[in-house]
């Protein structure tokens, strides 16, 4: 690996590996949200949604899984993989080795979704269950270690970038105009690919990131210049909650990333309500923080803007689901109360 990430990823080796994945990877939609309350709502600009969440797999994980399992020397593949996933990885790295004929043996944290379990399984993984993060990730090294299985990383590494890069340079080929785009962070494996090919192609597009505020590992990098590990995590997207930011995401991050705004787990419920009414599109909570962020402390800065949004995953099933909208239904309400408050206060 370049130890360089800046270097590692420049637009020409993101567009061969967009080639090489092409045959297995989905190009997926982009289309417009046009309706009277978004138009509203962002001040008549246009808003683009890059639909990976009917990627394969169900989400973006798809392409960094591949792109790694891609780099596994021959000689490694007998041995086969292990990944650490709260769930969205796990069954990605799990089809990813499908697609070479490789083993897979997957760690996930005990809290992690059912439904997400059962999807690792259908591809073919065998699961082991770990509390917490670090013994998640203590128990993948374990495997590495002991069975020389390969670990697919689930954001970190020149070929994860690589790979979601194909998102970003999918996006801005489609509409080569944008002005700023927003994605979700967890690790930054998906933002780092976005931004940089993203800048690469149009550098006058701005490339905004959106965090939960129980899970803030790469906001708190930035601000104190390296990456940072966090004592507890806490949010609804367990997809967008890793313990640590690491080196490589953090330094593409820092290179191409305008800002990291932080959003909570209210306003990412609100987010996977607007989807679903304005929309027609059911996602899991990691899918909808970027809508959160530009809904919240990122509107006045896209008001009148054309703007694109990664709608980054929707496996989810359906009791969480039908909990977390009307949550999110339940804040937008109380917002708009609010605002009639204050609206009525100010008049008085």
């Amino acid at each position: 690996m370049s130890q360089n990430p800046v270097a590692a990823v420049e637009l020409s080796k993101i567009r061969a590996r967009a080639v090489a994945l092409a045959d297995a990877i989905f190009e997926t939609p982009v289309i417009e949200l046009a309706s009277p309350f978004i138009t509203q709502l962002f001040d008549t600009g246009q808003v683009f949604l890059k639909l990976e969440c009917f990627q394969k797999t169900g989400t973006f994980k798809a392409r960094g899984a591949l792109s790694n399992a891609h780099s596994i020397p021959l000689e490694r593949w007998e041995a086969g993989i292990t990944a650490v996933s709260a769930g969205n990885h796990a069954i990605a790295a799990a089809w990813a080795a499908r697609q070479l004929g490789l083993s897979a043996k997957v760690v996930m944290q005990s809290s992690a979704n059912p439904f997400r379990v059962a999807l690792a399984k259908a591809e073919g993984a065998e699961v082991i269950f770990k509390d917490g993060g670090p013994a998640a990730f203590a128990e993948a090294e374990r495997i590495v270690r002991e069975e020389r299985r390969t670990l697919i990383h689930p954001f970190e590494g020149e070929n994860v970038t690589l790979g979601t890069g194909g998102v970003g340079l999918e996006f801005i080929d489609t509409v080569p105009d944008l002005d700023a785009v927003i994605v979700g962070v967890g690790g930054g494996g998906l933002i780092s690919g976005v931004a940089a090919a993203i800048k690469q192609v149009n550098p006058r597009c701005a490339v905004y990131g959106v965090e939960p505020k129980g899970a803030a590992s790469m906001s708190l990098s930035l601000a104190e210049g390296r990456p940072v590990t966090l004592d507890r995590i806490m949010t609804v997207a367990d997809n967008l909650a890793p313990p640590m930011a690491l080196p490589f995401a953090f330094g593409v991050i820092a290179h191409y990333v305008d800002n990291i705004v932080t959003v909570s787990d209210d306003d990412i419920c609100a987010g996977m309500a607007i989807y679903q009414e304005e929309a027609k599109l059911a996602v899991e909570p990691a899918g909808a923080a970027a809508l959160a962020g530009a809904v919240g402390p990122l509107r006045q800065r896209i008001a009148g803007k054309r703007i694109g949004i990664v709608v980054c995953g929707a496996n989810i099933d359906t009791e969480s689901y039908l909990t977390l909208t009307e949550r999110g239904r339940r804040h937008i309400s109380h917002m708009a109360n609010q605002q009639t408050e204050d609206a009525e206060t100010s008049r008085s």
